[in-house]
């Protein structure tokens, strides 16, 4: 009885031995908060990638609203960004005297799967610094909800460019 006690808790202690150098082996499943996101006006977004150890690129393509840039399509890539967590930042590359800073967060949205528009939504505050011909530089502030686009609406519109 003792010797059937005996290969019993050794059964167990392997097990659990197993299991715990499994737990510590499986990789951590982070969402994958990469794609596309509405912007400020239609047709305008913001382009997210998150890579391994959360490294962040990406770019905003909008619209000049300059004198000299008025109508035309701009895009400004990301000069610094950090994802840590839900928490996300970034600062755009300054294109015709204008750069953006945003500051917030990445939440689930409304949509139900990726597939659907608004499964993320990044939420935070948006900075547009502007330069004048003085040389000054202004800001403006303001709060703002992008929706990420449909998962497959990601694909078809880089397909395109």
């Amino acid at each position: 009885m003792s010797r059937t006690i005996g290969i019993l808790i050794l059964f167990l202690a392997c097990f659990v031995g197993v299991a715990a150098a499994w737990q510590e082996t499986k990789p951590a499943t982070t969402p994958d908060y990469s794609g596309m996101y509405s912007f400020l006006r239609e047709a305008e977004y913001v382009q997210l990638s998150v890579e391994d150890q959360n490294k962040v690129s990406g770019y905003i393509s909008r619209f000049g609203d300059g004198e000299s840039d008025k109508g035309a399509f701009l895009t400004q890539f990301f000069k610094q960004a950090k994802l840590d967590g839900q928490q996300l930042t970034f600062t755009t590359d300054t294109v015709h005297g204008v750069w953006f800073e945003f500051h917030g967060r990445v939440e689930r949205g409304a949509g139900k799967t990726p597939a659907d528009e608004a499964y993320y939504v990044l939420k935070g505050t948006l900075t547009q610094y502007h330069t004048d011909s003085n040389k000054k530089v202004n800001a403006q502030e303001r709060a703002v909800e992008w929706k990420r686009f449909p998962a497959d609406a990601d694909v078809q519109v880089e397909k395109r460019q």
